[in-house]
């Protein structure tokens, strides 16, 4: 929550976060989760729905399929919110963050009301059912499901960074980026919630995936390790309240 509302502030957006699930957790991994009950996410996101105009929803860690079915009750209420669904399974330390079920329930009854989904490349397996898939082997079971599909793909090895935009009539655009040392946490957050906050801002699909990589890559560059594991991105700047 934390890394999703500083990464929109950084792209001069307002948060109003409506929290599904609570965390033990530290920079070296996640230990335990509570999903939060129905009716007290229910009137979270009604608080904000009834009082604000929202411009964007960006969809993270939910941990169970009742949560999903909650969420999809949400959404389907307001079906002109532009979704960014960000599939959160595991944990950047790899901690699970809801069983693969809870996946699947994204895939089948989410990603159909989003108009992008942003799994590592890790996530799309799970999700496309293909624990060797390539990024476009998961792109093709999965785009049935939703009109666009951004596959990261900070889990390789590679020198350079491949992060893959696939969109249901076919296009596909690669992404490109300096792989950087080490490793990262919050770091799919905040890419999902820079990207929420750029369609928010009006920018074009593509350019805002664009933009939302380039913020990611920059807050990786100048990451901190404050704790004994992951570096924590900095996602805003050092005179941002001064």
């Amino acid at each position: 929550m934390q890394a999703d509302i500083e990464a929109l502030l950084a792209q001069g957006c307002h948060a109003a976060p409506a929290v599904t699930a609570l965390t033990v957790q530290n920079t070296v991994n996640v230990s335990d989760f509570r999903v939060l009950d129905r009716e007290w996410v229910l009137a979270q996101a009604n608080a904000v729905l009834g009082d604000s105009e929202v411009a964007a929803v960006k969809l993270g860690m939910l941990g169970s399929t009742a949560m999903v079915d909650t969420v999809v009750e949400l959404l389907q209420a307001h079906p002109h919110l532009p979704v960014v669904c960000d599939p959160v399974l595991r944990a950047g330390g790899g901690g699970s963050l809801g069983k693969d079920e809870v996946g699947y329930a994204m895939r089948e009854r989410l990603f159909p009301l989003s108009l992008i989904a942003t799994p590592n490349l890790p996530e799309a397996r799970i999700l496309a059912e293909l624990p060797e898939g390539t990024a476009d082997e998961c792109a093709a079971k999965l785009l049935p499901f939703i009109k666009h599909l951004l596959i990261t793909g900070g889990h390789g090895d590679e020198h350079e960074v491949h992060n893959r935009l696939y969109s249901r009539d076919g296009t596909q655009q690669t992404f490109t980026c300096q792989r950087l040392p080490g490793s990262y946490h919050g770091s799919g957050c905040t890419l999902a919630s820079a990207l929420a906050g750029r369609i928010a801002q009006g920018e074009g699909l593509v350019s805002a995936v664009q933009s939302a990589l380039n913020y990611t890559w920059r807050t990786l560059r100048d990451a901190e390790q404050l704790g004994q594991g992951q570096f924590v991105p900095r996602r805003l700047p050092l005179d941002f309240c001064s």
